[in-house]
């Protein structure tokens, strides 16, 4: 752990889907990198496969998905088996956007971190995000 902890947390920050909106993914981007993290934004439409290569190729921390189509109860069971079978399981899948209390309760007891509403103080996440990594990252 100790090389890793020498270099900043690395964050991707993903959009999966059709989802067209990306201010809210870009404000938190822009917060994390402001709070000392490296952040990778993949950008709109990338597939649960996509997010999870990039994030091996880029060996992060944490994977953030920002999500306000509805497709929660999707595409975060598909990025965390995807994480599962590639053995990522000392990285944080978190995320935020449009998603009803019950679903985040839902996501949380099927191990999705902590998601966040649109509402969040970006200082919240941050600081979610390091003590996370600090206390379970390998």
């Amino acid at each position: 752990m100790e090389d890793k902890q020498k270099r900043p947390l690395r964050v991707l920050v993903a959009k999966v889907g059709l989802d067209g909106h990306d201010r809210g993914a870009k404000v938190v981007a822009t917060a994390l990198r402001d709070a000392g993290m490296e952040v990778i934004y993949t950008g709109l439409r990338q597939t649960p496969e996509m997010v999870v290569n990039a994030a091996m190729q880029e060996d992060v921390d944490a994977i953030g998905i920002s999500i306000l189509s509805g497709a929660h109860m999707t595409v975060f069971p598909k990025v965390a088996r995807l994480m599962k079978e590639h053995g990522m399981n000392d990285v944080l899948l978190s995320g935020g956007g449009i998603i009803p209390a019950e679903d985040m309760k839902e996501l949380n007891e099927m191990g999705v971190g902590k998601l966040f509403p649109p509402s969040a103080h970006t200082t919240e996440i941050a600081e979610y995000i390091a003590d996370w990594v600090q206390h379970n990252r390998r």
